[in-house]
């Protein structure tokens, strides 16, 4: 018996900690696998995947899908291979950046790569029934009667139909966090939540054999869970790299090797046996893993920028190597100053180089968007980062939604430091300049002690300040999309952040935005205003 539906997106479980106790948890069950759907997203699934793994567990990856137009209408979707997982990528993509989103449309075509899992009889109503769709019976009281109408759909249209226990939170102490999360998400207040947007207080991580005995007089939606399981096999290629594609009818390490001699010989005049047994041995290191493609690509983009009379280099360890000297990435001699490729970039290193390229503030979205151009709206997109909960951030939206004023709360909140939620409970006594504080009292005592539970719990997805990605094939085969939602529409992001992109094998690439370079360009403005001025009274 495993669960099918662990939603994790607005519980504990998101975070690192959460989803490391549900793994133990199910790993305390003796499950075999378990899936995880969170609502129009997977944006902790690589985590997930991870950690079920580690644990022998298999990992079952799954969105939960509503529809925009009837918050009563949704699926699960659990993919059998990496084929369904591409195809759950873009189905959320669609659904979070097409207004004109219908599951009911989308449903009309076949997937034959996904199990299509839904509670709604509205939706089975409308849409083709095929064998890999399957009727979501839930044991709840709340819903007994809604699933005494599924069962008897089934029975009579040939539907198959399959057990479910909804996970929104691990234990049943844990449904004011429950209520706390789903108040901070709708803007309001514990005591003014709808109703409809809380789970069932039985949504909890229940005993399998709490499980096949509510389900002891209904065994084929038991063995379908089983059946379910056993189809489901997704290898996410984790650590396996991506690398994006230059765009080029030569072979990448024939035009590699040819621009980094041509960058030799004007690099060192004359150029010394010593530059060139370096860049031959670089030259091997970069071929042999299969980096041409991302040289080319970073070279193209410094390139694109000179050409357009921007200010821009590339520094960190890039400056070890010589094919980036010649290249024009840096500007140190790593042979003058005795600099070892192999801290930038050797055999053994288990994850890409990392080039970063600096553009001043003015200039970075211009070459952005070169960028997005040539490479294909399709294939480049902006990392996101998962901004979470700190302990001020926790206590101020904790209280929020207890009822208390923003004035009430900065009274608090001012003097609590830039700390771990974690730490919360232990304010007063851990930092002096806390030591005031009265929050052992109620109600801050229960709003301190709930809002500790918060600890690393994601608040809103954000912009990487510098990383995107360009795949070598449209992005949402690897990852799904959206728009992030602290910088308006226009902007679209990856739902894993940096690490979650890095275990995908996508490799990011720094476009940083460098102040001082937009001052070193308003300078050089400037001395050339101030010149021609001068040079007008002449």
């Amino acid at each position: 018996m495993i669960p099918l539906h662990v939603h994790s997106e607005y519980s504990l479980l998101q975070s690192t900690a959460g989803v490391d106790q549900l793994i133990n948890t199910a790993a305390e069950y003796n499950l075999s696998a378990i899936a995880l759907t969170d609502t129009n997203g997977m944006h902790g699934l690589i985590r997930f995947y991870k950690a079920a793994n580690e644990k022998g567990i298999k990992p079952l990856p799954g969105a939960y899908i509503d529809d925009p137009g009837n918050k009563n209408i949704y699926v699960l979707l659990l993919a059998k291979n990496f084929k369904g997982y591409s195809d759950i990528c873009r189905i959320i993509t669609t659904r979070k950046l097409k207004k004109e989103f219908s599951l009911e449309h989308l449903l009309r075509e076949d997937f034959p790569d996904l199990f299509i899992i839904t509670h709604s009889l509205e939706l089975l109503q409308k849409i083709p029934l095929r064998e890999n769709i399957f009727a979501e019976l839930i044991s709840t009281r709340y819903e007994q009667k809604k699933t005494r109408s599924l069962y008897e759909f089934c029975i009579s249209n040939g539907v198959k139909y399959v057990a479910s226990n909804p996970i929104y939170f691990l234990n049943k102490d844990d449904y004011l966090i429950h209520q706390t999360v789903t108040a901070i998400r709708t803007g309001t207040t514990i005591e003014n939540i709808n109703s409809a947007d809380l789970a069932d207080e039985e949504f909890y991580f229940k005993d399998p054999a709490q499980i096949e005995k509510i389900w002891r007089k209904l065994p084929d939606a038991l063995n379908n869970i089983e059946f379910i399981k056993d189809d489901c096999n997704v290898d996410l290629g984790l650590g396996r790299y991506k690398f994006p594609v230059y765009p080029s009818d030569e072979d990448p390490f024939s035009l590699l090797w040819q621009l980094s001699f041509e960058g030799l010989s004007k690099r060192y005049n004359p150029v010394t046996p010593q530059a060139k047994e370096r860049l031959l041995y670089e030259l091997n290191v970069i071929n042999d893993l299969h980096l041409s493609n991302y040289f080319l690509v970073v070279w193209d983009i410094l390139k694109e920028a000179r050409r357009r009379g921007m200010i821009t280099i590339g520094r960190g360890s890039a400056a070890n190597s010589i094919v980036s000297y010649c290249l024009g990435f840096t500007e140190i001699d790593p042979i003058k100053h005795n600099l070892y490729f192999e801290r930038f970039l050797n055999k053994s290193r288990s994850s890409p180089p990392d080039i970063d390229m600096d553009f001043s503030w003015r200039e970075r979205d211009e070459i952005v968007r070169y960028v997005f151009e040539k490479y294909g709206y399709e294939y480049v997109a902006f990392i996101s980062t998962h901004v979470t909960f700190k302990a001020r951030s926790a206590f101020r939206e904790t209280a929020k939604v207890f009822g208390f004023s923003d004035a009430e709360i900065s009274k608090i909140s001012k003097y609590i430091p830039w700390t771990d939620a974690r730490n919360l409970p232990d304010v007063p006594e851990l930092f002096p300049e806390a030591k005031s504080l009265k929050l052992n009292i109620e109600p801050w005592k229960t709003i301190t002690n709930t809002a500790a539970k918060l600890a690393n719990f994601p608040r809103h997805l954000s912009i990487h300040p510098g990383g995107i990605i360009i795949a070598p094939e449209p992005i949402t085969t690897y990852t799904a999309l959206e728009y992030a939602q602290n910088k308006g529409v226009g902007l679209i992001i990856t739902q894993p952040d940096m690490h979650g992109i890095e275990d995908l094998g996508l490799v990011k690439i720094d476009l940083l935005s460098q102040r001082g370079l937009g001052v070193l360009r308003s300078t050089i403005e400037q001395i050339d205003y101030n010149n021609s001025l001068l040079n007008s009274y002449d």
